[in-house]
């Protein structure tokens, strides 16, 4: 397919894929015109048979519905009868929301007296209609068909004979009322989890009990776990699921071995960060006789072990995913399966699943295989270790044995790597360097963002924060990751060029947003910077010398974030759309199948491809992607909660500095500032602020002095003292030091 043809292919696919909302656009413009479904295809640049057809399908269903109405022959208008709209709730941290619908173009606002008992994320029936005096729709919640969460995490507040649960969740505007007899043990005070189980007609609170008793709000441990359950994440194995991992038969036989293709006597090694336990991928690389490498990515063979129809794979299906918080891994498998049977540790035998490719002098791929492996890791290396050969060695006819400084080692004591994993390790390192080059010049984004790491001390609490950047030997790992996920989705999805119809796991990631494009250009201009959107490939070399520009200036953080919710989010499903990040027609998660359960699916759909199975049908596939992208949010929602948390517990013993900070957002209540030696963001409130009194200007991102006319506006250098610290809500306020 040509880059002209995938444009086209995959700007219809986006049109397709909003077809509602699109065609009551036009219905919109003018509702007492009339259209036929080959005047809105023209409308929405569809011109091929398939795509008439389903905005044919789509009238009728819209028909069926009384959404719109047949006026004539084939001639659809919008129904203006239809009042009532079946959607979910968004809703704000004051406590108002928006009706999030197909029936409408835009969300719609629900003051917070019309929610009608509806909660955050909830399906639910609303009544749409026009305000009088400004004619904009509004609605009103009628009926809560759906709740998407029923526990809570908050602080019981205790009476005689009753209490409150005071949620943590900014979004949840109603305390839960707990009745004597449903408290469990908690006292006043205690950090807990309630349920909710009634919301009588006539009470303004939920009625619930009492499920967990976490603990003292701020101690350590406490806060951990509430994270991981506000966000519905388990923070620990049911005795049946330990159970069923320790029963699992661990032994690799000869009569497995004999069904593998045996790799252990080729060169592997892995590269992980320095304190990791559950090792998912090693490589191997050895030298053929004509110039060319061949290099193996050998990935953890979970699937042998996690069997479908089990305890295990049911709970691991559940979770989906690992969770890293600032302190803990929450696994996915338990410990004896993700540390232990299946982690790739060195001088160990495992059972692995590998893509393996002969590779020339130009990062070229000549032959690939895919297939289950037996391998044996010769050598573990934390990054920083790797890092240090790639700068301190070079590539040469005779390279010989390197000693790893104590400083480095993560033995805490020097060794010696032998002369053939230093070549490798080099080699590698320059093959990865060109097919990231290639990726970047087809239009891959770039978005190498500086992490914000703690140095915690031995009860878990911050004392340093330090910044850790992706390098060489990270780079390394990641392109031969990158390329394994493609060619195996590539191998799978793809025959001849065409899609292959197989039903398999994708990773996609569609373009981004026109809309938060244009809003991401008005605040960079402030800054200077600009972006090109007139193409797809303007647009991401654009992005990629903005995020190059920005390195190291005080606005990066702020810059690089607002750049990424810029794009659209990456998800899991068996519709392939291709990766407009990585600029991948095809690609998909196989590497981390000890910490992804969307890389185990992958794994057992290869392998019934490989042995000559039947594409199985997509649609339980399809809804086990939908909930392993939401466990997936889930996990990122904790990840940034814990971080936030602990943010906020170092601020509280620096509360006498004084900080220089950039401003990274106004509202009509204050500024975010953002520390820029610690990267830790807090709020001014405009009413702390003496020196004068501040309006909100929305066009110029800033708070402007009503007498003095100063402005303070986003991408200020501001200086800013710790006023507040709320562990409880992760927030924290500050003092604006004005000169």
């Amino acid at each position: 397919m040509t880059r002209k043809k995938r444009k086209i292919f995959k700007k219809k696919g986006k049109v397709i894929k909003d077809l509602t909302r699109n065609i009551f656009k036009i219905l919109n413009e003018d509702s007492s015109k009339f259209y036929n479904y080959k005047q809105i295809a023209a409308k929405l640049n569809v011109s091929d048979t398939d795509g008439k057809t389903q905005i044919l399908k789509k009238l009728a269903e819209l028909k069926a519905n009384k959404k719109i109405k047949e006026v004539d022959r084939g001639k659809f208008q919008i129904n203006e009868d239809r009042k009532y709209s079946i959607g979910t709730l968004d809703i704000t941290s004051n406590g108002n929301g928006y009706f999030v619908t197909d029936d409408y173009e835009n969300d719609i606002f629900i003051p917070n007296i019309n929610l009608g008992k509806g909660l955050h994320g909830d399906v639910v029936r609303a009544y749409v209609y026009k305000r009088k005096r400004s004619h904009k729709l509004e609605a009103d919640v009628v009926e809560v068909i759906e709740r998407a969460k029923t526990e809570f995490v908050g602080v019981l507040q205790k009476s005689k004979n009753f209490g409150f649960v005071i949620c943590d969740n900014h979004k949840m505007y109603a305390d839960i009322f707990i009745s004597q007899n449903k408290m469990n043990i908690a006292e006043h005070g205690d950090k807990v989890q309630a349920t909710i189980s009634d919301w009588p007609e006539n009470s303004k609170n939920p009625f619930g009990k009492i499920t967990t008793v976490l603990g003292k709000p701020g101690d350590h441990n406490t806060e951990m776990h509430s994270i991981l359950l506000e966000y519905d994440l388990p923070y620990e194995f049911e005795p049946e699921v330990e159970k069923e991992a320790q029963e699992l038969p661990i032994e690799i036989t000869d009569k497995e071995i004999a069904k593998r293709r045996d790799m252990r006597n080729d060169l592997t090694f892995t590269i992980d960060p320095k304190d990791a336990k559950d090792f998912d991928d090693a490589l191997s690389f050895t030298k053929l006789e004509n110039g060319n490498y061949e290099i193996g990515i050998h990935i953890a063979d979970v699937s042998h072990y996690l069997q479908p129809k089990t305890i295990l794979d049911d709970e691991a299906y559940d979770r989906a995913t690992s969770v890293y918080l600032v302190d803990r891994v929450v696994p996915m498998l338990p410990e004896m399966l993700s540390n232990g049977v299946c982690s790739l540790r060195p001088n160990e035998e495992k059972l692995t699943f590998s893509a393996v490719f002969e590779i020339n002098e130009k990062a070229q791929i000549k032959k690939q295989w895919f297939g289950r492996t037996v391998t044996y890791s010769d050598q573990r290396f934390a990054y920083e270790e790797a890092q240090y050969i790639i700068e301190n060695c070079k590539l040469s006819d005779d390279v010989q044995p390197f000693t790893m400084p104590e400083n480095v080692s993560i033995t805490d004591s020097a060794y010696e790597v032998k002369a053939e994993v230093v070549e490798a390790t080099l080699q590698l390192d320059k093959l990865a360097k060109i097919l990231r080059k290639k990726r970047m010049k087809q239009g891959a984004i770039s978005f190498d963002r500086v992490e914000v790491k703690f140095n915690l001390d031995e009860e878990a609490n911050p004392v340093g924060v330090f910044f850790k950047s992706s390098k060489d030997a990270n780079k390394l790992i990641e392109e031969f990751m990158l390329l394994a996920n493609r060619k195996v989705a590539e191998y799978i999805g793809s025959k001849q060029g065409k899609p292959s119809n197989k039903t398999f796991i994708y990773r996609v990631h569609d373009e981004p947003d026109v809309e938060k494009l244009a809003s991401l250009q008005n605040i960079i201009s402030k800054f200077g910077y600009k972006i090109n959107t007139e193409t797809k490939e303007s647009t991401s070399e654009s992005l990629n010398q903005l995020l190059n520009d920005v390195q190291g200036k005080a606005e990066s953080n702020m810059i690089e974030t607002l750049a990424i919710r810029s794009m659209s989010k990456a998800v899991y499903t068996t519709q392939n759309i291709g990766h407009y990040g990585l600029a991948f027609d095809y690609y998909s998660h196989f590497t981390s199948p000890i910490r992804r359960y969307p890389d185990v699916m992958t794994h057992r759909l290869l392998q019934l491809y490989l042995d000559g199975g039947e594409s199985p049908k997509a649609d339980p596939y399809e809804e086990k992607c939908k909930h392993s992208s939401k466990r997936e949010e889930l996990a990122s929602k904790a990840e940034r909660s814990s971080i936030k948390y602990m943010q906020v517990k170092y601020m509280q013993d620096h509360k006498d500095e004084v900080f220089e900070g950039v401003i990274t957002g106004v509202t009509e209540w204050g500024i975010y500032v953002e520390i820029t030696k610690n990267k830790c963001e807090g709020m001014v409130r405009i009413r702390d602020i003496k020196s004068d009194y501040y309006i909100f200007d929305e066009d110029q991102y800033a708070i402007v002095g009503q007498s003095t006319k100063h402005m303070y506006q986003l991408g200020d250098d501001v200086k800013v003292q710790v006023k507040k610290t709320d562990l409880e809500r992760k927030h924290l306020d500050f003092n604006l030091i004005e000169d």
